[in-house]
């Protein structure tokens, strides 16, 4: 049976780094996003990862278009062996949490909770409404603000904090029948999502806030996500993983 990987936010960044290391690996992926089939990144994306690879467009905010979104990845490549819950909105404006208003409130968590949450229910069901001879699993992208309060960043700290948690009820419900489930947190990953504070944080990690003292790349985290779907970590199901460079270790 084929290893089939779905990976929301797939086209670019940490999608991307996930989807090439999964490629690497033997794996099919299909990568979704909200994003026009034509654009230039979902282009370069699909040529760099040749014929193993396909797109499927999906708002994570419809969740009426789950179902549809994984009968066309089955059709092309067949039924989804790991999914990789990673697509994510930032806040739409940093600032004091006292003037947060519910549209930008609502809008992040609609993707990065609602959305992220609807998808994997439909991925769960249907995994265990058939038999693989392949190793099943599910990774949530979440972060470190599931647990590292950003008072700039409210509403996205929320809805990580909510992710770890959706990890953790995945993981029990779906322990039971063999299928992983993983929350791996990345901490400051030079992607095109933080290339706008690039110059704010450089100086920050070269100064010691992240312990490894570099940017993290979206390399570090596909290292990570494959020996997870691989089944290489089966018994450590529900496990969290930080992905940070030890940013988030407790520091006097």
């Amino acid at each position: 049976m084929s290893k089939v990987a779905l990976i929301t936010g797939g086209q670019q960044g940490i999608g991307l780094g996930i989807a090439r290391d999964l490629v690497s690996a033997g794996f099919k992926v299909a990568l979704a996003s909200r994003s026009a089939e034509d654009e230039p990144q979902v282009l370069a994306a699909l040529e760099e990862l040749g014929q193993a690879a396909i797109y499927v467009r999906h708002d994570l905010q419809d969740v009426d278009n789950v179902v549809s979104v994984l009968d066309k990845v089955e059709a092309s490549l067949g039924p989804v062996t790991t999914f990789v819950s990673n697509a994510g909105v930032p806040a739409k404006l940093r600032g004091d949490m006292l003037a947060l208003t519910p549209e930008s409130f609502d809008f992040v968590l609609g993707v990065n909770l609602r959305g992220a949450f609807f998808l994997a229910q439909e991925v769960a069901r249907r995994m265990l409404a058939t038999s693989s001879d392949a190793y099943r699993s599910i990774v949530f992208v979440t972060s470190v603000s599931a647990s590292m309060a950003s008072i700039e960043r409210t509403e996205y700290c929320i809805s990580k904090a909510g992710a770890a948690m959706m990890a953790e009820l995945f993981a029990l419900r779906l322990a039971p029948h063999g299928i992983g489930v993983f929350e791996l947190r990345p901490g400051i990953i030079e992607t095109e999502m933080t290339a706008g504070v690039k110059d704010k944080y450089t100086a920050r990690i070269e100064g010691g806030l992240v312990p490894a003292q570099r940017w993290g790349q979206p390399a570090d985290i596909g290292s990570v996500v494959v020996p997870l779907a691989e089944g290489r970590f089966a018994f450590a199901n529900g496990a969290v993983i930080p992905v940070d460079g030890g940013l988030s270790l407790a520091r006097l």
